[in-house]
């Protein structure tokens, strides 16, 4: 019905499917409660007597539907969702899309028109070794019909003051912008200036934290240019060339939370990223990412010995140590899950396809990264050191021990199951979780380095994607033959890495690196059924698989699929990432286009602490001098920036039609999603979401772009028929070729 742009008006007792509407009364505290409300959807009418403006602040619902338009939701009831919407004069309808149970609804009068809302802040800790500017994070509400440009934030923080400029925020929007101050004192007054006029202002108290004590550490994520945070647990005896500890927060924990939940180590320090929020992404995805990001910058800026590098984390945080470990096992020297599950699969209920229809298998082969035990081998690098309570009523301990007889044969495993303990657990009076901060799991780690690339002379390594994980020590796997199956390597290298010998499954392309303190000669190279043959000597060494046989190459090209641009829906999610939205469309597909925009961003900031800035295409076409990635919704006819971002892309989206290669379908009610390499950039890459329709548009609107584990090909079609016939609604799915062509590629067609 809301794809149709149909709006609900039911009565109790009314049937939608196998389902039966209900009138809902609300509790004393005014919320609602009830089993129906776990994935139903609740219905209301809202008479306005003039065309306002209101500030709707909804708790449990995943989607909030005001006249048809989807907004933002608070499935995990944080409280701080509060979107500006226009209420026409008359009855107006909200329809809330419900998941977890518990629900409820206001609609306030907006104290200013454009407001600060400091109830979700990004900011650091003060400690002893700040020095300079810092970075912080604060929501903007506009709650005009106008949009805001050239706004600037100023941040005025013991005697200093210092000015930031604020990007665009969209009308009847909310965006969470950037801002920077002197990190001299625990009070910050921040106000919002157009020109010399004041907007808002709001006061800022910041904690400060002594020498040694665990603290909050900001940074600019490159991602989407928003600011995120880290916790740190100090060493007790901090210095260059120390050991450092990567921990996971489980879901619902704030990573400053996991910083605080260990004592301090004399020979490391504990970091911990936030998976980009307390539930955020299952540490996958955008989450896996935000964890990459933070290790990069704390072995930076602590100067931390590169072969000490540990993970270890807690339930969800658990799962991130079982994935982050498997995905890069030469990043860390040893693993320490605890309490943690094993896959979507195994424990959060994920559908895994009956893979009854080639639509299924393609659907799970996009998910092949989420798959934990099938690139299992790549733990034999590691040690691995389990924790688990036996009687933990949360994670069952089934997953343990599940692990521990997938790995009876790993040469370094150990475990402990700890009597009568639930999910978070201690000792008796001891300080600290020792769930977490378990003796075993740091005895493991001492004894344990990375070994050097010099000493590494066999691996066996798995990937399911280069976009997620390329490298092991000296060897790189650049391109695979079908995107997404696993490929596997299993080298031998020998005289300095001047001689490698091995097999190779589902791969096209690959590089490696030579000993740098071996010098002359050529190398030589006997890979699968190739006889063995010369490679003029190089520090990194390219070989490429044509017609069956490997043969020397150059570094592959950037136009080419490769580990920084290996596609899949969810590969726009990094290198500052913005979204465009379409303008030269008719009056119903240019508010599809803002709406979807929006609803995009809003869902971003609240799944991903985000602050993407969302903009017109005329907008864009005007300031296009960078190299990022976009987002651009809707199709060539309705979005003016299409050909400058699509430009020679083998598929083609117009008003009822839609073309891929040399085949085409036809009609209003596509949906048609796809990424490709942004035109003419060596980097950059663009997501369509568009449609043949506005009907084929809708149908996009709930697509799980921010829910982990939901896998996505290169290009996915989808009818409104998906929503009641499942994979039977997607005619067109699959992955583009290597050289981002349609032949070479692999797809499913349906009927």
């Amino acid at each position: 019905m809301l794809v149709r742009g149909e709006i609900p008006n039911p009565s109790a007792g009314d049937k939608l499917g196998n389902a039966t509407w209900e009138r809902l009364t609300s509790g004393p505290d005014g919320s609602f409660q009830g089993s129906a409300l776990q994935g139903g959807y609740v219905v209301a009418t809202v008479e306005s007597p003039t065309a306002r403006i209101a500030l709707l602040e909804a708790r449990g619902p995943s989607v909030s539907y005001v006249n048809g338009e989807p907004r933002g939701g608070d499935p995990y009831s944080f409280g701080y969702v509060s979107l500006p919407i226009k209420l026409r004069v008359g009855a107006n309808s909200l329809v809330f899309a419900c998941g977890r149970g518990g629900f409820s609804a206001q609609l306030l009068t907006p104290k200013r028109p454009v407001a600060f809302d400091p109830r979700d802040l990004t900011v650091p800790d003060l400690t002893p070794s700040v020095r300079g500017k810092l970075d912080g994070g604060i929501m903007v509400t506009n709650a005009t019909e106008g949009d805001l440009e050239g706004l600037t934030i100023r941040a005025e923080s013991g005697g200093d003051a210092v000015d930031t400029p604020v990007g665009r925020i969209n009308a009847l929007s909310v965006r969470k912008v950037r801002f920077r101050f002197a990190g001299s004192n625990e009070k910050v007054r921040v106000s919002l200036r157009r020109g010399s006029a004041v907007l808002d202002t709001t006061e800022l108290t910041l904690r400060r934290r002594k020498l040694g004590e665990p603290y909050r550490r900001t940074f600019v994520s490159e991602i989407d240019n928003s600011v995120q945070y880290y916790g740190v647990n100090p060493s007790s005896r901090p210095g260059a060339g120390q050991a450092l500890f990567l921990s996971l927060h489980g879901a619902s924990v704030e990573g400053i939370g996991q910083a605080e939940a260990y004592a301090a180590k004399s020979w490391g320090t504990l970091v911990a990223p936030t998976n980009r929020r307390p539930y955020g992404f299952d540490w996958e995805e955008v989450g896996r990412r935000d964890a990459l990001e933070v290790l990069a910058l704390a072995q930076k800026e602590l100067k931390s010995d590169p072969q000490r590098t540990y993970l270890t984390g807690h339930s969800m945080g658990g799962h991130g140590t079982w994935q982050i470990g498997v995905h890069f096992p030469d990043k860390f020297a040893a693993i320490a899950p605890s309490a943690g599950w094993i896959s979507f699969w195994s424990y959060a209920g994920g559908g895994k396809y009956d893979l009854a229809n080639p639509t299924e298998a393609m659907l799970r082969r996009a998910s092949n990264a989420s798959d934990t035990l099938a690139l299992k081998e790549n733990y034999r690098q590691q040690a691995i050191y389990i924790v688990h309570g036996d009687a933990d009523d949360n994670v069952p301990v089934t997953e343990a021990r599940t692990m521990r007889k997938e790995l009876a044969d790993h040469p370094a495993l150990a475990w402990h199951e700890q009597p009568g303990a639930g999910h978070w657990w201690s000792i008796g009076d001891e300080p600290g979780a020792r769930c977490v901060d378990w003796p075993g799991i740091f005895d493991t780690f001492a004894r344990r380095r990375i070994p050097a690339a010099s000493e590494v002379r066999e691996i066996s390594f798995a990937t399911a994607n280069p976009g997620v994980s390329a490298r092991d020590q000296w060897v790189t796997i650049q391109q695979q033959e079908h995107s997404w199956q696993v490929s596997r390597v299993k080298l031998t290298a020998e005289h300095f890495r001047r001689e490698f010998k091995g097999t190779t499954d589902n791969v096209a392309q690959l590089s490696l690196r030579t000993d740098p303190l071996a010098t002359g000669g050529d190398v030589m190279v006997s890979l699968d059924d190739t006889p063995s043959f010369k490679v003029r000597s190089a520090l990194e060494i390219h070989l490429i698989k044509a017609g069956g046989k490997w043969v020397s190459a150059g570094p592959v090209s950037a136009t080419e699929k490769n580990p920084e641009r290996a596609g899949g829906l969810k590969d726009i999610f990094r290198n500052r990432v913005r979204f465009v939205y379409g303008t030269t469309g008719s009056a119903e597909e240019n508010a599809w286009a803002m709406a979807k925009a929006k609803f995009d961003a809003e869902t971003f900031w609240y799944r991903g602490n985000s602050g993407v800035e969302v903009l017109s295409d005329k907008a864009f076409l005007r300031e296009r001098a960078d190299d990022r990635n976009v987002v651009i919704y809707g199709n060539s006819d309705t979005n003016a920036a299409w050909s400058t971002l699509i430009g020679n892309a083998p598929v083609a989206v117009r008003r009822g039609k839609f073309a891929l290669g040399g085949r085409e379908m036809t009609g209003d009610d596509l949906g048609v999603m796809f990424i490709y390499p942004r035109s003419g950039s060596r980097s950059g890459s663009v997501l369509a979401v568009s449609g043949t329709g506005v009907v084929g548009m809708r149908t996009t609107d709930r697509t799980p772009f921010f829910s982990a584990g939901s896998g996505i090909p290169d290009l996915v079609v989808v009818t409104p028929r998906m929503l009641s016939e499942g994979s039977r609604g997607i005619p067109v799915l699959g992955f583009f070729g290597n050289q981002w062509d349609v032949p070479s590629g692999d797809w499913v067609w349906r009927d």
